[in-house]
């Protein structure tokens, strides 16, 4: 489902390069990847570059056996929207929508039919089957995770990149959400690349990629 190798990434102040990254991995296959690693040291610099939102300096990416490097940014952007699910620290559900109408964003943009019906049934899965109609502001952190998470399982994703999705919820809160992460994923059959800086959460997964620095540090994969 998803391969790199050879990856880097740079960037620049002015005209000379402050840094560079590099990633040599094989994330290959169904499962539950974990990216950890402290602040800076490039978790969120591989997840986009791993989801085709960012091109690398150097290297190469295969989605779905899609090379990313060969996609220009339309391609790319169609790509992510057939097969990549996305639920981010903050949220980032629409304001001025209800929970209904966010969840029912992704399935409009493809012209599926039924967008209505499948954004109720999944708002009530993740047990917000009493706030069809209430706006982000009108919901907890929890509740708007839980939109999130709805939107991001719309459209039946292969693959579902999460970065930090318990880092702006309270423990219990975060627990939950990290639960039904995992319950949908496992009834989709999604794989999942998880960015986190729990090093708990990191446990369940079935592999575990540590970044310091930009680089790949650690790569452990559990046993079955």
């Amino acid at each position: 489902m998803l391969q790199c190798e050879g990856l880097t990434q740079t960037y620049l102040s002015g005209a000379t390069p402050d840094g560079a990254e590099g990633y040599h991995l094989h994330p290959r296959g169904r499962g539950f990847l974990a990216i950890v690693g402290p602040s800076g040291s490039g978790k969120t610099t591989l997840l986009g570059l791993l989801a085709g939102l960012d091109r690398p300096a150097s290297g190469r990416v295969w989605l779905d056996g899609h090379d990313l490097s060969g996609l220009d940014e339309n391609a790319r952007a169609r790509l992510r929207a057939e097969k990549v699910g996305f639920v981010f620290q903050s949220f980032q559900l629409i304001p001025t929508l209800t929970a209904r109408e966010n969840v029912q964003v992704p399935m409009e943009l493809r012209e599926e039919s039924g967008a209505e019906l499948r954004a109720e049934e999944l708002l009530r899965r993740v047990g917000l089957g009493d706030r069809l109609d209430h706006y982000p502001a009108q919901l907890s952190g929890g509740e708007q995770q839980r939109v999130a998470l709805a939107r991001a399982f719309a459209t039946r994703p292969r693959i579902l990149f999460a970065d930090e999705p318990t880092g702006n919820l309270d423990g219990k809160t975060g627990h939950t959400i990290v639960d039904l992460m995992l319950e949908l994923n496992r009834e989709f059959g999604t794989t999942l690349v998880l960015v986190t800086h729990d090093l708990n959460l990191a446990r369940l997964a079935r592999r575990t990629i540590r970044l310091a620095d930009g680089q790949v540090i650690e790569d452990t994969l559990q046993a079955a």
